[in-house]
């Protein structure tokens, strides 16, 4: 193989998918195909069915047969038509029809095919024509097919012409089986002549020797052949009969085993039982007596009668017992003739009877025969040479986009349809143009889940029972609606429109933004069951509730007490509500008073919310995103991708497209059967948004400040103040929100005085304090005691 550096052309390449891909929009590209290392092939593989290609063109690239296309057959044909075409650019075009004036005369190849195309071109009565088709070349193909003389050296019977011969080659078709010929017709070649004559003769000789044999050979005459088939069909089941009979002779003590227990008559006795029941065609014979002769009429086996008593008509006709030496001599006296059948060959002609076989050997037909197959032979170059032109011409038009899918992707990247896309589903509100054929779901997505996509296996049919499987990659919008079972419509590249139904999905992430919401909405689910599941726990203990009431009154009714008085309502209710309202009142309140808090930083605070949500689902989503790629979907499809061929978010996003309203389409907005919304919650929210608001304003003293007659100060309890001091320097001021009057200061060397608490300020002096040590305030006025440290600092 050549390696990239070893080559003179000057390649051209484009980045796409991640991938570096090459560019084949010249002639010299294709011709000079054997030169690009295949290290730098975006693929090295692929089916020549399940594909929106021409599968003819794909079956004569793949000259090995094995279903697929791979990179020796592609250079293989692009050597050949260096061979055959002038200018190779006109492979770029991929136009139906190649210009006669575009092959070759100086290359045999060349000048072959020229031949050929002008043949053809006569041949349909367009000998003017410039420019030969795939359609010429399959129309001329089919004339050919069915001409007298096609190439294939396979001559149906219909076609030759003296009626002797052709009454041979029927025979030879009825005994050997016919070669099918190009037309489809089952015919005779050179090999089927050879082996009809062959054994012709050789069934003729083994009838000669059988003829001159004589009364040895053939001791019963004419009737020797059914004598001898008759004393066959018995034999083995006779020589068990003289068998038994010599082992009871022997010992008198085998009789019973030999002629069969009574159990196994009893086993077979409740059956319904014909004359020829196979439960007793393996019992003897006839009963086993020692040196018993065989009876021919009465006492047999009722399964061996019929057989029993041809043997008597044909080898001992008159008797009516046969001893043992009787046997044996009329075994000797058919030896002989059974020592010949044995020798029987040529015996795939027999039922042509013997003199029909004499016939058919005396009449020369061998030499006709084999002259009409070599006749047909003849023109088997004419033959390839269509051949040839009708490759020609379908690589014309096929090769160069084969290779921008196969060397190159071109055709998926630039969006004109790759030939692995199936159609277009239609489904949930949004189109699907990623979308393969796939003959079992089961099997491809074991190895498609790893391309990391988000894929729907889908059944389509269509009317009349035509059915197929397709895989749907889903790369934009969200997976809230798509589960089995649903069903879309699917259009293939042929337009045609099919039902269907989704069987199998392998979940991926879709986009970014369907990762923005999924926690938002995996909570509104979880709230959603739990509020179910709490109603129906509700509906249950109301619905006992119901039934102990009607159990208690009807006992009440029937024992003539009045029922218990139903309970008071419980004050405690009401007092759960108000911590409960409290509660969520404090939550929203402590909320908006930190927002309120970050002043001008509010948008970085709500940023930050919505990142610390929903930020690991889109990093988690990004990083499958990112690894998005065809390989492991065409792979199970029975390709051979050969580079990392990603499907990133830009694509994915046009390879999905939402529904939208068209430009310049009118909206009205108004929808008659919105549900009606209710007062109450807006009016439930806007009292929760103003005790939020409140409490936040009453937090940070905004309400103290506009409001100092009617609102006090709001202090947090717990001391509030520097962690830090200057020796010598300033005090430090410290607030205090418990309310107490008095705190305790310890100094570094343990010992401690008592501060004054002066309208909830502590002063704490520092003129004393060395640097380097630490203060600490103690308030032990709450349930626990607070504790605030200061950090003493050398003077600047």
């Amino acid at each position: 193989m050549a390696t990239q550096s070893a080559s003179a052309h000057r390649w051209r390449f484009y980045r796409a998918g991640g991938v570096d891909q090459v560019r084949l929009d010249r002639g010299s590209d294709i011709l000079h195909l054997e030169r690009l290392d295949q290290k730098l092939w975006v693929a090295l593989s692929c089916p020549t069915k399940g594909l929106e290609f021409d599968e003819r063109t794909l079956a004569l690239l793949d000259t090995d047969g094995d279903g697929h296309v791979r990179p020796p057959e592609l250079i293989a044909a692009t050597r050949w038509l260096a061979l055959v075409l002038k200018d190779a650019d006109a492979l770029v075009a991929e136009t139906d029809g190649v210009a006669l004036a575009n092959l070759r005369t100086d290359t045999p190849e060349g000048k072959g095919l020229l031949a050929s195309a002008q043949r053809l071109l006569r041949g349909l009565k367009k000998a003017e024509a410039a420019v030969v088709t795939v359609d010429d070349a399959m129309q001329f193909a089919s004339m050919f097919a069915t001409a007298e003389h096609n190439g294939d050296g396979i001559v149906p019977p219909d076609t030759i012409e003296d009626a002797a011969s052709r009454q041979v080659a029927t025979e030879i078709v009825d005994c050997l089986g016919g070669a099918p010929d190009r037309s489809g017709r089952p015919g005779i070649d050179r090999s089927k002549i050879d082996a009809f004559f062959a054994d012709c003769a050789a069934y003729a000789e083994w009838r000669k020797t059988g003829e001159s044999g004589g009364v040895a050979l053939l001791p019963f005459g004419a009737d020797t052949q059914v004598a001898g088939a008759a004393l066959e069909s018995v034999r083995a089941k006779v020589d068990d009969f003289f068998g038994r009979c010599r082992l009871a002779a022997f010992d008198p003590r085998a009789l019973q085993a030999l002629n069969r227990e009574e159990t196994a008559y009893l086993e077979i006795s409740a059956k319904d039982l014909s004359i020829t029941a196979g439960e007793v065609a393996h019992f003897p014979l006839a009963m086993i007596e020692a040196n018993k002769a065989l009876p021919l009429a009465d006492g047999l086996n009722p399964a061996w009668e019929s057989r029993i008593a041809a043997f008597r008509d044909a080898c001992c006709k008159g008797k009516l017992s046969l001893t043992e030496a009787e046997w044996t001599a009329t075994c000797a006296k058919l030896a002989a003739y059974r020592t010949w059948t044995a020798a029987k060959t040529g015996g795939t002609i027999e039922k042509l009877g013997i003199e029909r076989v004499r016939a058919i050997l005396a009449s020369g037909a061998k030499a006709k025969l084999c002259a009409a197959t070599d006749a047909d032979a003849a023109v088997a170059g004419e033959i390839d040479g269509i051949a040839q032109v009708e490759k020609l011409t379908r690589l014309h038009r096929d090769l160069h986009k084969l290779l921008n899918n196969y060397v190159a992707f071109t055709d998926f990247y630039a969006r004109r349809g790759a030939i692995f896309q199936a159609g277009t589903l239609h489904f949930d509100g949004r189109t699907c143009d990623l979308t393969f054929h796939v003959t079992d779901a089961g099997k491809h997505g074991a190895l498609a889940a790893m391309a990391k996509t988000y894929l729907a296996y889908v059944d389509c049919t269509r009317p009349g029972g035509a059915k197929m499987t397709v895989a749907c990659a889903f790369t934009a919008g969200d997976s809230d609606n798509l589960f089995v079972g649903r069903n879309g419509i699917f259009y293939d590249r042929n337009g045609r429109d099919w039902n269907a139904t989704v069987t199998k999905i392998i979940d991926n992430p879709i986009s970014i933004g369907q990762a923005f919401w999924s926690p938002y909405k995996k909570l509104m689910r979880w709230i959603e069951e739990q509020v179910a599941k709490r109603a129906a726990a509700a509906d249950s203990a109301s619905n006992e509730k119901l039934v102990a009431a009607a159990g208690t009154v009807g006992d009440a009714a029937a024992t003539g007490k009045a029922a218990a008085p139903p309970k008071k309502f419980d004050p405690s209710v009401v007092a759960l509500f108000s911590v409960a309202i409290s509660g969520i009142t404090g939550i929203v309140g402590t909320v908006i008073a930190v927002f309120a808090g970050m002043g001008p930083w509010v948008p970085v605070g709500l940023l930050g919310v919505l990142l610390a949500v929903s930020g690991p689902s889109m990093m988690i989503a990004w990083l499958k995103l990112r690894q998005r790629n065809l390989g492991p979907i065409l792979d199970a499809n029975g390709w051979a991708v050969n580079a990392l061929t990603k499907v990133n978010i830009p694509l994915g996003g046009s390879l999905t497209e939402l529904g939208k309203l068209p430009k310049g389409a009118e909206r009205s907005l108004v929808d008659p059967y919105a549900p009606k919304k209710s007062l109450w919650p807006r009016l439930l929210f806007a009292l929760l948004l103003l005790a939020g608001v409140t409490y936040g304003l009453y937090r940070f003293n905004f309400l103290h400040r506009w409001f100092p007659d009617y609102v006090a100060e709001y202090r947090a309890a717990g001391f509030d103040g520097p962690g830090t001091g200057v020796a010598g320097g300033a005090p430090v001021l410290v607030k205090l929100g418990s309310g107490a009057v008095k705190v305790t200061l310890i100094k570094p060397d343990g010992s401690s005085v008592p501060l004054d608490v002066v309208a909830g300020v502590i002063t704490v002096p520092m003129t004393d304090a060395a640097p380097d040590t630490k203060l600490t305030l103690v308030d032990t006025s709450g349930a626990e005691s607070e504790r605030h440290d200061i950090a003493v600092v050398k003077q600047p």
